[in-house]
């Protein structure tokens, strides 16, 4: 039987009283359950994060906290990937970008939230919904009945080993860093500059510092000296390519950063009117505008280190910082082999995954799956099935990647892009295809609704 925290209710007293068992309160289980509970359904949402236990990356007990960045990436549904599964997933009722919208800061043509307003948000909204049941609850093994797993990439040990029992298989692992915060007045703005890359946006979203060459190249030097957390007993772990400490960045080679988070091109050094030979960005993370993340900079530094180093950056020399950068471990399943078509188990299709256990890599990643496997959940509960969405739009690639169109052997988190749709036929110009693709998406998505 389940194993629960002090507290929580037995499942045997509330067997009758939920249709559905949501397990994790992240991104995708706070999606699937919001679908869910839109459908009609009675949902039981766990969440061990309230019950006296927490996670290496969590600092509230919030639903759908941020841990990494604040950003959803890029709103523009024209030409960009993620863009178009934002426009996806709001045509779809999706929770999560409604209340992103509503806590909406300044970033350019991004969609960045305010993460404690965001999660706040998110959680108000399940906790008034009458059909949604949270308890503060660690769940220690799969459900017997109906179920979404979405515990995300830090998975409690116990149930780690349950899902792991069942599926034959080890949960592959990778590395992800998190980006430090700093206070916006304590950053030198005679040296640092209000600027949006290409003046995109508003034209002043971001907070820009310059570096010359001879700042840049000491900087990635003592990125490469900096004394890091190491994590011996988890050896040879891959880390996932979005969300790469800097540090591991910086030792791809002395220029790799300046053409990564660190580029000039775009931004305008107001004393000089030219690009910068190297910047660091930072973008606004609460609403308030008191607090900005260093945009790129995660770091499995040490916290001491963090605060040495990133104060040689002009315009930081004085930066204090609300939060420093770390490091934790995520698990994913090999999903192409693990789960059919609808997100189910296929030895136990009585339970659904969904989110970053999966291997999808992103927070609007995360929630579109969590979108999907409730609404796959709730046609399964209604006696009806629900066609998959259509390969040509951002939900349905991004499905089939995890389900079945990547090798089980290498699979890997992934973010949305182009490379996951069936390419375009024809000879095209580049400038147009993304475009076409997105295009192709929007008409691919209403055939499918109106279906």
């Amino acid at each position: 039987m389940h194993r629960l925290r002090r507290g929580a209710q037995p499942l045997s007293a509330t067997r009758m009283t939920h249709d559905i068992h949501v397990i994790g309160g992240g991104l995708a289980g706070s999606e699937a359950a919001w679908q869910l509970a839109e459908a009609g359904f009675k949902v039981r949402l766990s969440e061990m994060r309230g019950s006296g236990e927490n996670t290496p990356a969590h600092h509230t007990d919030h639903l759908a906290e941020l841990v990494c960045s604040n950003s959803f990436r890029s709103d523009d549904a024209e030409s960009n990937a993620v863009g178009l599964l934002h426009q996806e997933m709001r045509a779809l009722g999706s929770l999560i970008l409604r209340t992103g919208d509503t806590h909406r800061v300044p970033a350019g043509s991004a969609l960045a939230v305010d993460r404690d307003g965001f999660s706040a948000g998110v959680t108000a909204v399940l906790e008034a919904h009458p059909n949604v049941t949270i308890v503060r609850e660690r769940v220690d093994v799969l459900p017997e009945g109906p179920a979404i797993i979405a515990t995300g990439p830090l998975t409690a040990p116990a149930l780690s080993d349950s899902i792991a029992a069942e599926t034959g298989r080890d949960s592959l692992a990778f590395f992800d860093a998190i980006a430090p915060i700093v206070h916006r007045d304590s950053i030198d703005m005679d040296v640092a500059w209000a600027q949006s890359r290409w003046n995109k946006g508003d034209g002043t979203d971001y907070i820009n510092c310059p570096l010359d060459k001879e700042q840049y190249h000491a900087f990635v030097q003592a990125l490469l000296d900096g004394e890091k957390t190491e994590y011996k007993e988890w050896e040879n772990v891959p880390y996932f390519e979005g969300c790469m400490p800097i540090e591991v960045m910086a030792s791809r080679g002395p220029e790799t950063l300046r053409f990564g988070p660190m580029k000039g091109v775009g931004l305008d050094v107001p004393s000089t009117g030219r690009w910068p030979y190297a910047a660091v960005q930072l973008r606004q993370d609460n609403a308030q505008g008191t607090l900005w993340n260093i945009v790129g900079f995660q770091t499995k530094l040490k916290h001491a280190e963090q605060v040495r180093i990133f104060r040689t950056i002009p315009g930081l020399e004085n930066a204090e910082f609300a939060r420093l950068g770390g490091l934790h471990r995520n698990t994913f399943l090999r999903s192409p082999e693990l789960l059919d078509g609808t997100l189910r188990l296929a030895s136990r299709p009585n339970i659904r995954f969904a989110g970053q256990i999966t291997g999808c890599e992103g927070y609007v990643e995360s929630a579109a799956i969590g979108l999907l496997a409730g609404r796959f959940a709730a046609a399964e509960l209604a006696g009806r099935h629900l066609p998959s969405p259509p390969r040509e739009t951002a939900l349905g690639a991004l499905l089939s990647h995890i389900t079945g169109e990547a090798v089980a052997e290498t699979y890997q988190p992934m973010n949305v892009n182009f490379g996951l749709f069936p390419p375009i036929e024809g000879k095209t110009k580049k400038a147009d295809r993304k475009r076409m693709y997105t295009d192709r998406g929007r008409a691919a998505l209403a055939g499918w609704l109106a279906a």
